[in-house]
């Protein structure tokens, strides 16, 4: 009778390649698992941020909060907040921050505001093209100026891959902290006010001609939000390899 099973050294690589099998599927099925239950928290994420900011931005605006309330103030609680402050510009301590609005590439123009307390909070004034002037002067900023807006947390440290350089006048962010100790201010507030009631222009921005600069009101309050379809996709890419794996090994095992 002739021996027809397989040697030992003819079983080994195959059960080498399929523990390398399982170990590759078992890989791609925890990276897509975990990119799906990562977009599930973005989601909760999001949705939170759009309830928060509907919330806020549609209430009465009420007074931008002082320096005892400083140490309270957090991005879950606080940001777009729509508040008002009075106060003394200071256009001498103006800084450009690099911005990238549905108008276009420009700057943000922060200038400071000091109230009558002595408390400074600064003003983001708008969008401002490029090479376009400031219009702001001293000469035509005295007295009290009224402004109204959305609360906004410091952006520390500057863009990706661009740190903020001070001592060049190049801003990537509105980092307040940075651009308070830049010019020596003190009794600071660590948020700024995006000055301006939400323009909203979204795809109506075609046709749309600033008459003057800078432009407020260009705060973005409407976020995409595709997290549950992200999620669906990567659950379904999840399962489709551990449906693969199991066809493939009873598949294995039939002719074994």
């Amino acid at each position: 009778m002739n021996d027809v099973s397989k040697p030992h050294s003819a079983r080994a690589p195959s059960s080498i390649k399929r523990l390398l099998g399982f170990a590759l599927a078992a890989f791609f099925f925890s990276v897509f698992l975990a990119l799906g239950t990562w977009q599930v928290y973005r989601l909760d994420y999001k949705l939170d941020l759009i309830e928060r900011v509907e919330n806020r931005v549609d209430a009465p605006a009420v007074n931008a909060p002082a320096a005892a309330e400083w140490p309270a103030v957090a991005r879950d609680t606080h940001e777009y907040l729509n508040v008002k402050v009075q106060g003394e510009l200071l256009p001498q301590h103006t800084t450009r921050v690099q911005a990238t609005t549905v108008l276009g590439a420009g700057h943000w123009l922060l200038t400071p505001l000091r109230q009558a307390n002595g408390e400074i909070v600064w003003i983001n004034r708008g969008y401002i093209p490029v090479n376009e002037a400031d219009p702001m002067t001293v000469e035509n900023t005295q007295g009290q100026f009224a402004v109204r807006g959305l609360l906004r947390i410091s952006e520390a440290d500057g863009a990706f891959l661009r740190k903020n350089d001070p001592a060049n006048s190049r801003w990537y962010s509105r980092d307040i902290e940075a651009l308070s100790k830049h010019y020596n201010l003190q009794t600071v507030a660590p948020y700024f006010i995006d000055a301006g009631t939400p323009r909203n222009l979204g795809e109506e921005i075609t046709g749309f001609t600033p008459k003057t600069y800078p432009v407020d009101g260009l705060t973005v309050i409407k976020f995409h939000n595709s997290h549950l379809v992200y999620a669906f996709t990567w659950y379904a890419l999840a399962l489709m390899v551990a449906g693969i794996t199991v066809w493939l090994n009873r598949k294995q095992a039939t002719q074994a």
